[in-house]
């Protein structure tokens, strides 16, 4: 299977006029700032077929039909994927790049080569440079170590790259493009990687395609990671796991940490099976590679706040991925640990026993529910079902989800056919918005984090200039998963159009919610500065809103613990 780059996608719809596009194929009347017409997907008189150029989709409000230029192809012409891209790649004039196969290399363009003498050159640095050995020793790990996965050292400067490597212009600007050096807005050029240490990132063949760089000292940010190139995609690709690969025989299990230093201390202490994702959550293509390699994934968070948010996110993530011959666990460790820290402690055997007691998918996700709604009220019932509607939604037709339901029945005290019947009845949450064809006139029924997401997915430079909001990552409430996903996404790639991002879903499990949310009106906002100021205050009124929620709960909780005492006492 080949895999066309996402770079490129999103370069190509950046450069589609989607009106000559469309034009080309039904007829269009200008209607102030975008065109209308009549659908070509369903039979109407009226005009609802608009097309908006300022965002780069089209959307009936007959049909709810809601398309970027490649899905537009993909059904007035009734093309594949592949084929639709070919054909938007030849309206704008630009050439296909060359594919490789799904586990192949990717689009060198020069890089490759580049990347590789930054490797040696940091590997020598560390060599020559007592502190940064000094570090590693310090942090246990031992030389075979550093040299199985290359570790090196960028200096404390800021022209080391630039001087050791870009020689002429065209190599600066290639060492740019693959992220090792950053050009400012003055012009002035510096080095991206200064006083870390740096671990290579290798595609399957061996192939340095980036970095990650753990500082020092206290600086921020701790890890820095290398930006996405034509080379690189985080999203994508896993760390350690080409030296997994070089190890003989299927693996049994493959255990997915948060830390580079995680999967280096496991390797020198014999657990040579672990990967760590690159800065980002676990995502569909990790799993997709994953779950080719091994039967069992095991993850393994720290036991601390910010772990037992990282594993709800990637329990989203795997949800479509269970009930199939592939085991998925959870494994959070105890309070105040990490996989490094840890094996250090309680050695290879002790780390073992930990992963032989991780939790199956199934026991995670009923004792997170159970954590976060209290059942023995009905208040309590009716939240575990709005948690458990959205995640539900994700899972497989078929036995598992199925004997999930009963569970989730079981521990709601109530019917499991029941139960089914709430699951199947009105959904409100921001997942479940109206049909695009009514979600103008419904707009008002739509809860705040579902209108928080209509205005990323028409504004997502806002997420960029926005500053962000603490205490995000623990809101539990429907569609919060899908909005920091978004926020991440639009972040990591600030000139993304919104056309790119709701393409950048397509086969994605949360394709149909993105969607149903970009149909829907976005707030009045007249530019990106205002989305921005717009975003900030909803993100702010979402946390808020979440923390009252969980004090009343608390309140709640306490006064019936103070009322059973009572009851208690009156015998």
């Amino acid at each position: 299977m080949s895999r066309i780059p996402q770079a490129f996608i999103d370069e190509l719809i950046a450069r589609a006029d989607i009106v000559d596009v469309v034009g080309s194929r039904v007829t269009l009347k200008k209607a102030g700032r975008d065109y209308k017409g009549l659908c070509p997907f369903h039979d109407e008189k009226t005009p609802s077929f608009w097309v908006v150029p300022s965002k780069g989709f089209v959307h009936c409000f007959g049909c709810g039909a809601h398309e970027t230029a490649i899905g537009f192809l993909m059904r007035y012409d009734n093309l594949s994927f592949r084929e639709a891209v070919e054909a938007l790649a030849e309206i704008v004039g630009v050439p296909m790049p060359a594919v490789a196969d799904d586990d192949g290399p990717r689009v060198d363009d020069g890089l490759i080569p580049l990347l590789h003498e930054a490797d040696q050159l940091y590997r020598r640095l560390l060599r020559e440079t007592p502190k940064a050995i000094e570090y590693l020793k310090q942090r246990g790990i031992d030389g075979p170590t550093a040299a199985r996965f290359g570790l090196g050292y960028a200096p404390d400067a800021w022209d080391t790259v630039r001087h050791g490597l870009g020689r002429d212009e065209r190599r600066m600007n290639k060492l740019i493009e693959a992220g090792l050096l950053i050009r400012n807005e003055q012009g002035r050029v510096y080095d991206r990687f200064r006083d870390r240490i740096m671990f290579p990132i290798r595609n399957v063949k061996g192939d340095v395609i980036g970095f990650g760089g753990r500082v020092l000292g206290s600086g921020e940010p701790k890890y820095l990671n290398s930006p996405e190139s034509p080379v690189f995609h985080k999203g994508r690709e896993l760390y350690g796991l080409y030296e997994l690969r070089r190890n003989p025989g299927r693996p049994a299990e493959i255990i997915v940490v948060e830390g580079y230093l995680d999967v280096a201390s496991l390797a020198q202490f014999g657990i040579e099976t672990a990967v760590a994702t690159l800065g980002t959550s676990a995502t569909a293509d990790h799993l997709r590679r994953l779950t080719r390699l091994s039967d069992r994934i095991v993850f393994c968070f720290d036991g601390d706040r910010a772990g037992r948010a990282a594993a709800w996110r990637a329990l989203e993530t795997v949800l479509p991925f269970a009930g199939g011959n592939v085991e998925i666990k959870f494994l959070l460790l105890p309070e105040g640990e990490d996989p490094d820290s840890l094996v250090r402690a309680r050695g290879a055997d002790g780390f073992r026993a930990l992963l032989d007691g991780a939790a199956q998918l199934s026991t995670f996700l009923l004792d997170e529910l159970a954590a976060r709604a209290d059942v023995t009220g009905v208040d309590g019932r009716s939240r575990l079902i709005a948690l458990a509607r959205p995640l539900l939604d994700r899972l497989p037709a078929g036995f598992y989800k199925e004997l999930l339901i009963e569970e989730l029945a079981r521990l709601a005290k109530i019917e499991s056919a029941r139960f089914t019947a709430l699951l199947e009845g009105p959904k409100h949450g921001p997942e479940h918005t109206a049909r695009p064809a009514e979600a103008r006139r419904r707009r008002g029924g739509t809860t705040l984090i579902g209108k928080t997401i209509t205005l990323l997915l028409h504004y997502p430079a806002a997420a960029s200039l926005a500053e962000p909001v603490p205490g995000l990552d623990d809101v539990d409430e429907p569609g919060a998963p899908l909005l920091r996903r978004l926020l991440e996404l639009a972040r990591e790639h600030p000139d993304l159009r919104p056309a790119s991002l709701i393409e950048r879903f397509r086969g994605d499990p949360d394709e149909k919610h993105v969607r149903r949310l970009a149909a829907a009106s976005p707030p009045p906002v007249d530019d990106d500065a205002a989305a921005a100021r717009e975003l900030k205050d909803s993100l702010e009124r979402i946390v808020r809103d979440h923390a009252e929620k969980v004090r009343k709960r608390s309140t709640a909780d306490a006064l019936r613990r103070i009322r059973a005492g009572a009851d208690f006492g009156k015998f």
